[in-house]
């Protein structure tokens, strides 16, 4: 009895393990809150990679740039693109968004990799123009600072970074990234 017990403890924690891996990371971190009356339209086009924390997938590269554009299925289709100067070569991945909840909320899930979707959630934006944006996914360990040009004003970073600051990010470790290449 005790073992059937254990096994039915042990499918259960496996069942609840795949589902927080396939479903649960589409959360908002602690004190980061999705803008409202986000309009899908005008976030659009592309957008320059200006400091991002780094990670694996995105590692070495400079001149990143991520483009959104519809997808037939009503989704957003996601293209990064960065230059590895150790490789000599662009990098490219594509992927595909929906929000998690209405359209007017800037959360959304991204996925690059099949069924795993992870939380891609816009806490600032730009809402007169939208050419500036500070995104970060399921947890503090990702963050980004975006724009519509490769260079912004040293007064909207050091906006961008003081909210990242207050909402508990350790922005510095942000990376700066170059923009040397067209």
């Amino acid at each position: 009895m005790l073992r059937k017990f254990r096994s039915v403890v042990r499918s259960v924690v496996s069942a609840v393990l795949v589902s927080f891996f396939l479903f649960g990371c589409t959360g908002v971190p602690t004190n980061v809150s999705p803008v409202q009356d986000f309009e899908l339209p005008r976030y659009l086009g592309k957008w320059y990679e200006i400091a991002r924390f780094d990670h694996s997938f995105e590692q070495g590269l400079s001149n990143v740039t991520a483009t959104y554009t519809m997808r037939d299925d009503g989704g957003v289709s996601v293209i990064n693109r960065g230059y590895s100067a150790e490789e000599g070569s662009w990098d490219e991945a594509q992927g595909k968004a929906y929000f998690v909840g209405n359209s007017s909320t800037g959360h959304l899930k991204v996925s690059f990799f099949g069924p795993f979707y992870a939380s891609y959630v816009i806490m600032q934006l730009d809402k007169q123009d939208y050419q500036y944006a500070l995104i970060t996914g399921p947890d503090k360990d990702f963050l980004w600072i975006l724009a519509r040009s490769p260079n912004i004003s040293k007064a909207t970073v050091e906006a961008l970074v003081q909210t990242a600051q207050n909402a508990g990010y350790d922005t510095n470790k942000l990376i700066w990234v170059e923009h040397d290449k067209a």
